[in-house]
């Protein structure tokens, strides 16, 4: 019995579609069609990151205060990432470039994230009536979703090419899952009670266990979000592989989907935090053997990123599990608790872009140019020993944590 969980995966494909492949073409599609400059692009982006942070629990809060009208606010804001995603995409900017690409993104972000925190607190819900299991069972269907929607975008506009306006097309077809997505959930939304006891971020700050969990949450993420930040360089830097970057990023992100749904099971056979533990392992490893790469390394890359991509399905599969399974136990509105986990997940990508990215300029780094070596051992420390540490503290730290078997 899937209890629905389908519509689960299809809302999720949706989020996901604009999410991170959006900051992979956004700027591109502002440089070559508008001549916008990257330094303009870098300062919106930066600035827009900035926004996106730190509106998240103040969001949390917004989606708890209308938790009655949860079906009329996910429709208003699916409607504003569908009509932010047509003006990014498909409307020529009736202001200057680089200010109508800050006002879209700004629309597009601010919906994609308030659906994110209802859709997450929904789940809370739904695991309760699934009963044993359901919040891994529905991270499961969840996540599988999701992740396959990153790849569908990452390639999407690639495989439109051949049509002359590959991006419009690209934000015509998400207007259209936009509006699968909403429809299909819609029964889901209808049953959404108001708690009679409401909880805020101190009620949800002052369970220890919810925040270590935030915590882990914080340090996990962070090996993640700094792989991302210089992905790009490595390929083209340390393995001297320009132009491979795209197949390896689709095989990372087809490696999670694909791990997703044997995460769930393994999680139901040995216990969460069990399965989660020996996926943070396989992280180690696969960043500890990056670090002995070199230039033309790339089949050895693509295994890496295999093993790198199945363990990032443990993480987002398992993780956001044993989370929802607290904010029930301890949340009966859980919105401002998901709000605060975007919160930590997101600020993760504004600490590695305003920090790795200064160190390897001093270094000496330039990308696309020849490096000398201290330049690229730079590239490589951050790129793969800074992740194995941080990963290493945030396994010693979920290992050190008292998990209910779920």
């Amino acid at each position: 019995m899937t209890f629905g969980l389908p519509r689960y995966s299809i809302f999720a494909a949706m989020l996901a579609m604009a999410g991170l492949p959006i900051y992979i073409h956004a700027p591109k599609f502002y440089v070559d069609s508008y001549g916008v400059g990257l330094a303009a692009l870098g300062a919106v982006l930066a600035g827009l990151r900035l926004i996106d942070v730190v509106q998240d629990p103040v969001l949390g809060w917004l989606a708890q205060r209308v938790r009655r009208y949860r079906g009329a606010s996910v429709m208003v804001g699916g409607v504003l990432m569908a009509v932010s995603m047509v003006g990014l995409f498909a409307v020529p900017p009736p202001l200057p470039p680089v200010v109508w690409f800050g006002l879209t993104l700004t629309g597009l972000f601010s919906g994609f994230s308030f659906l994110t925190i209802t859709f997450y607190a929904q789940g809370v819900q739904k695991a309760d009536v699934i009963g044993a299991g359901g919040h891994v069972r529905l991270a499961t269907w969840r996540e599988t979703g999701a992740l396959l929607g990153v790849c569908i975008a990452a390639v999407a506009p690639t495989v439109l090419i051949g049509t002359g306006a590959p991006f419009a097309l690209f934000a015509w077809g998400f207007v259209g899952l936009a509006a699968l997505a909403v429809f299909a959930m819609a029964r889901e939304w209808q049953g959404a009670p108001v708690a009679q006891m409401e909880t805020g971020l101190a009620h949800i700050l002052r369970d220890r266990l919810a925040r270590r969990l935030l915590l882990i949450a914080l340090v996990n993420a962070t090996p993640v979000a700094v792989t991302s930040t210089l992905f790009l360089f490595f390929v083209e830097s340390r393995l001297a592989a320009p132009g491979a970057e795209g197949p390896l990023l689709l095989l990372f992100f087809l490696s999670a989907a694909v791990s997703a749904p044997l995460w769930g099971r393994i999680a139901v056979r040995i216990g969460a935090k069990r399965a989660l533990l020996a996926g943070m392992g396989l992280a180690i490893l696969s960043f500890g053997y990056a670090a002995f790469l070199g230039a033309g390394d790339v089949a050895a890359f693509a295994v890496i990123c295999f093993a790198s991509g199945v363990a990032l399905g443990a993480d987002l599969t398992l993780l956001p599990a044993i989370f929802a399974t607290r904010m029930a136990q301890i949340a009966p509105n859980p919105e401002q608790g998901f709000g605060l986990w975007s919160f930590v997940t997101k600020v993760t990508l504004a600490i590695a872009a305003l920090t790795l990215l200064p160190v390897l300029e001093f270094s000496g780094f330039q990308p696309g140019q020849p490096n000398a070596e201290p330049a690229l051992f730079m590239l490589t420390a951050l790129y793969a020993v800074l992740p194995c540490v941080l990963k290493f503290l945030a396994l010693a730290l979920f290992a050190g944590t008292t998990i209910e078997r779920g």
